[in-house]
C-alpha cells in the first residue's frame, strides 16, 4: 500500500460483478468526498458501465439513480442465439440513453474498455470507436450472454483476462492507480436456477485471477459484499451504501 499523492496522475479501474457493480457507485461517492481527482479511467464488464457513464460527466448520484432504476429485463433479454442464453442489448442503450452515440475521443476523462477475444483469449483494450458497443462486449459472460463483433472479433467478458483492470491505467500514463475489486468476498447461497450457476463459475475464475491481477494497483479498495449475491437488482441501494462506507473506510489508510 503507498500512501496517495493527489498531485499525481490518478487511474481507477473498475472491475466486475455483474449486480454487484452498484457498489462502484459508493466508491465514486467516496472518492469525490475526498477530492481525488481521477485523471484515467477503465473497466471491465459492470465497471466498463460504471466507468463510461463516469468518463463522459455522470456524477455518482446521476449514476445512482440510473442503477436504482433498473430493472432485470432492461439488462438482458432471451436471444435465440446459437452463443449464448441472454442479449445485453439493452446494456448497450443504457449507454446511448444517457449520454448519447459517443465515441471514446468525446470522454471528458479518458477511458479504457476491456474485453477478451473468445477465438484467441486475447486481451483486447478498446478506446476508440463506439463506447456503447465497447461496453456491451466487456459486459458480455460467456454463455449467458452474446459474444458482440468488433472488427471481425468476436468479444466477451473482459473478467476473464483482467478482473480489476489495472495495467490499461498504467500504459495510459497513470502515476497512482486505484483498483476495484468486487469479488474478494462472495456468499456462498446454492443457486437457485442455470442463470446463477453461470454466473457462479465465472466469478470463482475472476476470483482466482484477480489474486495476480491486483499486485499492479498501488492501493485496492475492497468491499466486503458478502452479504449480497451476483443477480438481485433489489440490493442495488445497499450496495451503493456499502461500497460508500468501506471505500471511505480505507481510503483513509492512504491519507486521501
Amino acid at each position: 500500500m503507498t500512501k496517495l499523492k493527489k498531485n499525481k496522475k490518478i487511474g481507477l479501474a473498475l472491475g466486475s460483478g455483474v449486480v454487484l457493480g452498484a457498489a462502484h457507485i459508493g466508491v465514486l461517492k467516496a472518492i469525490e468526498e475526498f477530492e481525488i481527482k481521477i485523471t484515467y479511467l477503465s473497466g471491465t464488464s459492470i465497471g466498463s458501465l460504471v466507468a463510461a457513464l463516469y468518463a463522459f460527466g455522470k456524477s455518482w448520484q446521476e449514476i445512482k439513480d440510473i442503477a436504482r432504476n433498473l430493472k432485470w429485463l432492461d439488462i438482458s433479454s432471451i436471444s435465440l442465439s446459437k452463443y449464448g442464453l441472454l442479449s445485453n442489448d439493452a446494456i448497450g442503450n443504457i449507454i446511448t440513453d444517457n449520454i448519447g452515440e459517443v465515441s471514446f475521443d468525446d470522454a471528458k476523462i479518458p477511458l479504457a474498455v476491456i474485453a477478451t477475444d473468445i477465438a484467441s483469449g486475447e486481451k483486447i483494450v478498446i478506446t476508440e470507436g463506439n463506447v456503447a458497443q465497447a461496453v456491451m462486449a466487456s459486459t458480455c459472460i460467456p454463455g449467458v450472454f452474446n459474444p458482440v463483433e468488433i472488427d471481425n472479433k468476436l468479444l466477451v467478458d473482459g473478467g476473464i483476462v483482467e478482473n480489476v483492470p489495472t495495467t490499461s491505467l498504467e500504459e495510459m500514463g497513470a502515476e497512482y492507480i486505484i483498483g476495484v475489486d468486487l469479488n474478494t468476498k462472495h456468499d456462498h447461497k446454492k443457486p437457485e436456477n442455470i442463470i446463477e450457476i453461470l454466473l457462479k463459475t465465472f466469478d470463482y475464475i475472476l476470483i482466482n485471477a484477480s489474486k495476480l491481477q491486483t499486485k499492479e494497483a498501488h492501493f485496492l479498495i475492497t468491499p466486503d459484499l458478502s452479504s449480497f449475491n451476483a443477480v438481485d437488482l433489489d440490493q442495488i441501494p445497499d450496495l451503493i451504501k456499502k461500497g460508500y462506507e468501506d471505500a471511505k473506510t480505507q481510503l483513509k489508510k492512504i491519507g486521501a
